[in-house]
């Protein structure tokens, strides 16, 4: 078996990355320039419950592997899961190199009356991780290690791109989607980080947006990016199967259900009575949207199902994130109880069904974020903070946003897939695709 320069580039680039993360300074070799704080104002309950919520998000991705490889056919059970497990590998070294800077480094992009909007990081912020160290940061992150916030948020950037997979599962090839992976990551979600994240960003400063844990920034993206990629790799060849193994996306949707407990609760960056509160809104929105789903499956003459049961939980998870630190748990009861019923339309339109998007990532993902982010624009609490108290400009600019981010997010990952493509080929062989991709593409199976 010959070896192709393709994949020679791809060893030679990882080879250039670890010897060229020597020539940076180690991490705790930089002086405090004023932007950050001293160690007597980090707090040990914060730390302890961060360092556990970013272990809880990292379990999201091998959860979201067993999620999506329960549900493709039999052929397809390892590729489906690796392309969410790499990403774990893929995604963290791009992050410490040069995605963390250009998510959270300094703000770069234009200035309207004064005011400097940003619309990217600066990649020469924290290339590295180059002062990112032990000493919490003024802005983002006050009672923790910049370290652990950095880290933190590295794992809401590996499970991104992740959840993009389960729409082009069983005919994408494995370096294709590596390449689109990392263009995606910077040339989509780092933007939309610092946008929405970053206390310069333009969707943040100006739009005000609210988007406590990622509706926008991953749910948003990643389902838009879905339909986009569904749409260029076209139809598989027979785009009906049955799911290969239900007790993995059972087992899948728990993994997931668990760490989105860290995912949002996690994201108030403190041990706090703000995560606590998201921490029950996000499991009785979850809980609402799992029993809806069911039930409204049995009222349109389908069988109550696990699968079933599983997508609706999930729904719910997704359309609570962006408002789980901003809505109360009876609002996030019934956020799950619509969302659940909006994406079990979508994912049963015949309009979108001839749309071969493999696990509907679209209509779940896609669409439970445009609905978080509709319903936190009505519920947040606060002054001024939504729709319902008073906020009709907030409402406004949030609908404002969510176009722009569909457009941004749609379009532009249209384009990565078309530059990937002419890359590498995006789309395996009709025989590899016959084989099943656990053979053609990695050469194991489950059998």
């Amino acid at each position: 078996m010959t070896v192709g320069l393709k994949w020679i580039a791809a060893f030679a680039i990882i080879a250039l990355i670890a010897i060229g993360g020597l020539f940076w300074s180690p991490i705790t070799d930089f002086p405090n320039t004023g932007e950050f704080l001293t160690e007597d104002h980090i707090v040990g309950a914060d730390v302890a419950w961060i360092l556990a919520a970013a272990g809880l998000v990292l379990l999201m991705t091998p959860g979201l592997s067993f999620f999506y490889g329960g549900m493709v056919g039999k052929k397809n059970v390892i590729s489906t899961m690796l392309q969410s497990f790499i990403a774990l590998g893929v995604i963290s070294i791009l992050w410490v190199v040069i995605g963390f800077s250009l998510s959270f480094g300094d703000s770069l992009g234009f200035t309207m009356n004064g005011e400097h909007y940003g619309i990217i990081g600066n990649p020469l912020s924290y290339p590295f991780f180059s002062r990112v160290g032990v000493l919490p940061h003024k802005m983002m992150a006050s009672t923790i290690p910049f370290i652990l916030f950095a880290l933190f948020q590295m794992k809401f950037a590996v499970i991104t791109p992740a959840l993009i997979t389960g729409s082009f599962a069983e005919r994408v090839r494995f370096i294709s989607y590596l390449l689109f992976m990392v263009l995606f990551s910077l040339c989509i979600y780092t933007p939309l980080c610092h946008m929405v994240w970053h206390h310069d960003g333009l969707l943040n400063k100006y739009f005000g947006i609210k988007d406590f844990a990622g509706g926008t920034v991953v749910h948003m993206s990643a389902g838009f990016a879905a339909l986009a990629g569904a749409l260029v790799l076209g139809n598989r060849k027979n785009p009906h199967h049955d799911p290969s193994n239900i007790p993995y996306v059972l087992l899948g949707t728990g993994m997931l259900w668990f760490g989105w407990f860290g995912f949002n609760a996690g994201s108030a960056l403190s041990a706090s009575a703000t995560a606590a509160s998201a921490f029950g809104t996000t499991t009785i929105a979850s809980a609402s949207a799992m029993i809806t789903w069911i039930f409204f499956d049995r009222i349109n003459r389908r069988k109550i199902s696990a699968l079933g049961a599983c997508i609706g939980a999930v729904v719910g998870l997704v359309a609570i994130t962006p408002g789980c630190g901003f809505v109360s748990v009876a609002e996030s009861l019934f956020i799950g109880f619509i969302s659940a019923i909006v994406s079990n339309v979508m994912v049963n339109w015949k309009a979108l069904k001839r749309i071969d998007d493999t696990l509907d990532v679209f209509a779940c993902h896609g669409v439970g974020g445009i609905m978080g982010m509709i319903l936190t624009a009505i519920f947040a609490h606060g002054e001024n903070a939504s729709l319902l108290h008073g906020g009709i400009e907030v409402f406004a600019h949030h609908m404002a946003a969510l176009v722009f981010v569909s457009c941004f997010a749609f379009f532009g990952s249209l384009l990565l897939y078309k530059i990937t493509d002419r890359i590498i080929t995006l789309r395996v062989s009709e025989e590899s695709e016959e084989m099943g991709l656990d053979i053609s593409q990695h050469e194991e199976s489950i059998c």
